[in-house]
């Protein structure tokens, strides 16, 4: 008796000390949900591959709406819109899987559509019109049959999602401990790795079990990005953290330069080199870090002004500021190959064309073809209404 109640006064410190192991608070129907987090879902055809609309790209418009446009034609072959007029607003970013386009929109609603001709495989809702669930900042992450994508409600806190790409219907779900989550989910080994508050999570992407659970100092507001071996996420200050994918161990930390800050999504791996984007008040920088070691390699300086995206091209990282100033730099050594003030400015991601020439983003006015050579800037597509509140909107080339 005596070494029995040693072993649980043991057992009891350890957790005191550790932390309490987390709750399974996975659940795999709607019967484990809140009326304002349940999954309702309605299948109009039965999902199928598609062949690619290769002379299109599709334009999710800062109002809300999805739609198909013919670069060859300069015509919209289509458009799909969220089911209320809370929609009016991009808010979050499109992926296509066999020809599919799956979208969220900000209301909590994801359609899944057929990339030629527009129609709708199936509609799914999380949470319900009343008390609405926001989509926010999210990428559907397409892996083994099951799409993963979080959720907020400022009710009932934030959650994770693993819906079925056949029809949107519920596979599992995991009440988040943060009210908000406005990072995409990573995909590796068979593992889903996501921040919330000051935790980061990894679940097993089949069943939703979570597998590890660390807590960390501040807000963990990063993009988890990888390189093959470890996991990579940023705080909402000055830390870039290395984390072994089993345990989330820290193997490393890297911190930015002084009174810089919010990496967020701006960030990449690419042959064993990170590659970010911090912001700051004086200048922000892009560097590049060893994934092994968390040595700086280079850092690039833009003085008065804040990297707003990045992206990496043709062996190179494109990228613009908040002054509307379009970057290329080397990623060997970080020296700018390229350089110009736009006259519109950005408010979406960059696409690049198979021509080498020729370059797009939109903007408040519509769709630009930016000339290269030329540094020129042609309205592609005008828009025939404009917003007072433009948060952003995206742009995906189908190929």
């Amino acid at each position: 008796m005596k070494k029995k109640l040693i072993t649980l006064l043991f057992v009891f410190t350890a957790i005191n000390i550790f932390g309490q192991a987390p709750a399974n608070k996975t659940n795999y129907s709607n019967k484990g949900l809140s009326e304002s987090e349940i999954v309702t879902n309605k299948a109009m055809k039965p999902l199928k591959k598609v062949a690619l609309d290769e002379a299109s790209i599709l334009i999710y418009d800062y109002d809300g709406s999805l739609f198909s446009y013919d670069l060859e034609t300069e015509t919209i072959g289509w458009t799909v819109k969220a089911a209320d007029s809370h929609a009016e607003m991009c808010a979050n970013k499109v992926t296509i899987a066999d020809g599919v386009v799956y979208v969220p929109f900000i209301n909590g609603e994801i359609f899944a559509i057929d990339n030629e001709t527009g129609a709708i495989f199936w509609k799914s809702r999380l949470g319900n019109i009343t008390d609405q669930i926001v989509l926010k900042d999210q990428t559907p992450v397409i892996h083994n049959g099951k799409l993963y994508i979080t959720a907020q409600n400022q009710n009932q806190g934030s959650n994770l999602y693993a819906l079925d790409i056949k029809d949107g219907s519920l596979v599992w779900n995991y009440k988040l401990d943060s009210a908000t989550n406005e990072i995409p989910v990573l995909f590796f080994d068979n593992k889903i790795f996501t921040q919330s508050g000051s935790n980061v999570y990894s679940f097993d992407a089949n069943t939703g079990k979570v597998l590890s659970q660390k807590n960390f100092e501040g807000t963990m507001s990063g993009k988890p990005v990888t390189d093959g071996q470890n996991i990579f996420i940023a705080n909402d200050k000055d830390v870039l953290f290395a984390l072994s994918p089993d345990k989330l161990d820290v193997v490393w930390q890297f911190k930015l330069a002084e009174n810089q800050y919010n990496i967020k999504e701006r960030i990449l791996c690419n042959n064993n080199t990170l590659y970010f984007g911090a912001q700051g008040t004086n200048a922000s920088s892009l560097y590049a870090v060893d994934s092994k070691t968390g040595t700086q390699l280079w850092k690039t300086d833009f003085k008065d002004d804040n990297i707003e995206y990045i992206i990496k091209e043709n062996e190179n990282i494109w990228g613009y500021t908040k002054k509307a100033k379009l970057f290329e730099l080397d990623l060997t050594n970080g020296e700018i190959a390229f350089e110009t003030k736009l006259t519109t400015l950005p408010v979406s991601n960059i696409e690049f064309p198979n021509d080498d020439n020729l370059l797009y983003y939109y903007c408040d006015a519509g769709l630009i073809q930016f000339d290269l050579r030329e540094k020129d800037e042609n309205v592609y597509y005008m828009r025939t209404s404009l917003l007072d509140n433009i948060y952003t909107a995206y742009l995906k080339i189908i190929r």
